[in-house]
């Protein structure tokens, strides 16, 4: 099977076209042929930085990188109850670990996966994985939404952030979207309540009483937020796990809970995004589409950190 292998971290040359077997699947595993593959900013820093790939691979190596994708089902194992060869399946697999996305052909465990509703194309269900269920298991699971809460999305033209926006209106919370004022119009077309252009001096200053922030960034822009939070409220941050202790500190003192979220592949949560794509409550945005030979050109594209909604590689 065509398969991008990558040896080393470094530039978008070291992402190499390969054949490989098919995987062998485990008997609570699905063998997916890859239809479609969703790239996020985990991809590019895994395949750039040494750090990123240790972390996630340790010492193995040649890796595939990537986690979404979309397909038909080509073979169950034994203990596969959920799903039938011919399946068009989509989810988000092995994160945090092995995904091995970059692929035709993927192995999933079958509680990685969900099946893809009616009139949804295999790159719009890619898309909303990863990015999709990091929205949902923050605002759902971490922060607790409830109905008329104060939110506020950095980074809401993004990958992440469009999709928190959705999730969390269809919760009825009223939402703050910050973006640069070039995706204003964007921000309040999925949505969003208001808008904040990120770019301003100040701008952040104007929102208050947030029950809860979702923070993409962090740096200043998390540091600024705690001013914007309800003491109680809670600020979901994504970047690292690495808060910088005058951060931890200004937050205790105003009695903002910050709470670092790593996303985890999860049954109940990919089933959960299945059903807001079902009845259109989440409409995902796709930025650009590129070719699985065009790998490369979609790493860049990403690493242009302009991208609106996704970046989506077809097989």
């Amino acid at each position: 099977m065509k398969t991008i292998i990558l040896n080393e971290a470094g530039g978008v040359d070291k992402l190499q076209l390969a054949d490989t077997e098919k995987p062998q699947i485990k008997n609570n595993e699905v063998l997916v042929q890859v239809k479609a593959i969703s790239i996020n900013p985990v991809d590019v820093n895994a395949r750039a930085y040494d750090h990123v790939l240790n972390w996630i691979y340790g010492d193995l190596r040649p890796v595939i990188l990537g986690w979404d994708i979309a397909g038909e089902v080509f073979e169950i194992g034994e203990e596969v109850t959920d799903f039938k060869i011919g399946d068009r399946v989509f989810g988000m697999v092995n994160f945090f670990g092995n995904g091995k996305a970059y692929a035709e052909y993927t192995a999933a465990p079958e509680s990685h996966l969900a099946l893809i509703p009616e009139h949804h194309t295999f790159e719009e269900s890619a898309s909303s994985s990863l990015a999709a269920v990091t929205a949902y298991q923050a605002l759902v699971d971490v922060a607790k939404i409830k109905k008329n809460d104060r939110v506020l999305i950095h980074a809401a033209s993004g990958g992440v952030g469009h999709f928190a926006v959705q999730i969390a209106k269809y919760f009825g919370a009223y939402v703050i979207g910050t973006s640069s004022a070039n995706n204003k119009e964007f921000v309040l077309s999925i949505g969003a309540d208001e808008h904040i252009d990120y770019t301003q001096k100040n701008s952040l200053d104007i929102a208050n009483d947030i029950d809860i922030v979702i923070d993409t960034i962090q740096g200043e822009t998390l540091l600024k937020s705690i001013d914007m939070v309800r003491p109680g409220g809670i600020i979901v941050t994504l970047p690292s796990p690495e808060i910088p202790q005058n951060i931890q500190d200004k937050a205790e003192k105003q009695n903002v809970n910050i709470e670092f979220m790593m996303v985890a592949s999860k049954k109940e949560t990919i089933q959960a995004i299945a059903g807001l794509l079902l009845n259109k409550s989440l409409i995902p945005h796709i930025h650009r589409t590129f070719p699985f030979g065009e790998m490369a050109k979609a790493h860049l594209e990403m690493e242009t950190k302009r991208v609106v909604g996704k970046i989506v590689v077809t097989l």
